[in-house]
């Protein structure tokens, strides 16, 4: 047994000796992120999905501590950008996936940083879509390790992902690893584990605290899967589409099991925090079963990826940590994306530069220490931003809102109590006009606050041989060419 995982043993049973606690702050944990990408809270069996086998993730919320009411932003790279700031994306300049504002602003003190401050080991495998430049890159933002696309997604090559993923999109992609960009075998979510668990193995072997972030590009379409994952689908009379995308998330829950699995052979999951989560609302077409169209089963949940609704922030947050965290506990609290970094922060023990960014999230410590402890109501405010260029201010109320405990009020105009009404089918504005006052004027107050630090409005289009990453893979290949890259084995 290694050292530091036997002091921490030795601390947590003498912790646990008094009123049954556990002394989490500064116990220095290694540190599993894995998120996916447009899965949403009815894309797992164990959420009520009909149609999906997910054992491994199933299996996994029933020994987990489950955030049941944790919110993140309605796409992709504002929830990462959140994540890696613990502040409002918009704050990062985030508002929007594509057209250069999906860079997070260069003053942004990331997580990884923070955790490297602190002597952690940090690692990306997969996506990142927070800015293709050399200074916006993970390796230019507190990752040693990195295994990532371009852009928003594989394939994506207009805008930003490399040129040769246009074609065969998913399997045996052009990656940029750590410096050099290489050409990869196999499907991308496979090998994302794979290169995620290798590189894991190295830090326990060495002792090193770690950070590892996990951050897959599915089920987020096109959709495509292993012929092995898509074949009883399609058997079964479901449409193609249907039987990618369904196919990506079992084929995630069986490398999500693998994981699992290494960890417990490795003996680190007494010494890990393991969190699965989704960055969006689900977003899915029409599935087509036998021909005829049915909706996707999404947890009674209004709205999907790109709303302001429920079902576009509310999603999946399971938490594990063998033998300190419980299991098959919930936590109905409201939480949310942004409270990740001063949570890490907390475990770690880190100490913030006194220049760090002004945050909006709250440390979980408490909750995790004990799942009924008192928390303050809070607001959380959301907007789904893409406006096109100069409509900004026009887009003030469109696809916007405001949580708290009880209240979900969108668009300006409608609330709902969310306590009675998860589903917001029922518009009760009227009938509360002192909620609605209270609500609009702290929203006004935020968007005044982010309106300043939104960095990268009104750029100008970059062509799609002028991107970063399709500039940088063209210099390359006529430079030293593209090596093949695979990770080591388990």
């Amino acid at each position: 047994m290694k050292l530091r995982t036997l002091g921490l043993l030795v601390l947590y049973m003498a912790s646990a000796s008094m009123a049954g606690a556990i002394a989490l702050e500064g116990s220095r944990p290694n540190i599993i992120l894995v998120m996916t990408d447009d899965q949403g809270m009815g894309d797992l069996s164990c959420m009520g999905n009909p149609i999906l086998k997910t054992p491994h993730l199933d299996q996994f919320y029933e020994q987990s501590t489950r955030f049941t009411d944790f919110q993140v932003s309605p796409t992709c790279a504002p929830t990462r950008a959140a994540i890696m700031s613990g502040r409002a994306p918009f704050k990062n300049g985030v508002t929007h996936t594509i057209l250069q504002r999906e860079r997070m602003a260069l003053d942004t003190f990331t997580i990884a940083e923070a955790l490297k401050s602190a002597g952690y080991a940090t690692g990306i495998f997969g996506k990142w879509h927070l800015g293709d430049e050399e200074d916006y890159l993970p390796g230019s933002r507190g990752f040693d390790e990195v295994l990532i696309h371009g852009a928003g997604g594989i394939g994506q090559v207009a805008l930003g992902d490399f040129p040769p993923n246009r074609d065969d999109c998913y399997f045996d992609n052009v990656l940029l690893h750590n410096d050099t960009i290489v050409k990869t075998e196999g499907f991308c979510t496979d090998l994302f584990f794979q290169s995620g668990l290798a590189w894991i193995k190295k830090q326990e072997k060495s002792g090193t605290p770690y950070f590892a972030y996990i951050s897959l590009n599915a089920p987020h379409g096109p959709y495509y899967a292993p012929a092995s994952y898509t074949q009883r689908f399609i058997d079964a009379g479901y449409d193609e589409k249907t039987a990618g995308r369904y196919g990506m998330i079992e084929n995630i829950d069986d490398n999500f099991g693998l994981l699992w699995k290494k960890l417990n052979e490795w003996k680190a999951l007494e010494n890990t925090l393991l969190i699965f989560m989704t960055d969006n609302g689900m977003s899915m077409p029409a599935i087509t079963f036998n021909g005829k169209k049915q909706r996707p089963f999404n947890a009674d949940m209004r709205g999907g990826k790109n709303s302001p609704n429920e079902g576009g922030t509310h999603v999946p947050a399971f938490w594990y940590w063998k033998g300190v965290l419980g299991e098959g506990v919930d936590i109905d609290a409201l939480t949310a994306h942004i409270d990740l970094y001063q949570t890490f922060c907390d475990l770690a023990g880190v100490q913030l530069p006194a220049t760090v960014q002004k945050m909006d999230g709250r440390s979980l410590m408490p909750l995790l220490n004990n799942p009924d402890a008192d928390w303050a109501d809070r607001e959380l405010f959301f907007h789904c931003g893409r406006w096109k260029a100069g409509e900004r201010d026009d887009f003030k109320f469109k696809k916007c809102g405001v949580r708290t405990g009880k209240w979900r009020f969108t668009n300006n105009t409608e609330l709902y109590d969310i306590s009675t009404d998860p589903g917001e089918t029922r518009n009760v504005a009227s009938a509360h006009p002192e909620v609605v006052e209270k609500l609009r004027k702290a929203y006004d107050q935020w968007w005044a606050s982010v309106l300043p630090l939104m960095v990268n409005e009104d750029l100008p289009r970059v062509a799609p041989d002028d991107q970063p990453l399709a500039v940088r893979y063209n210099h390359q290949l006529k430079e030293i060419g593209i090596p093949d890259w695979a990770p080591e084995d388990l």
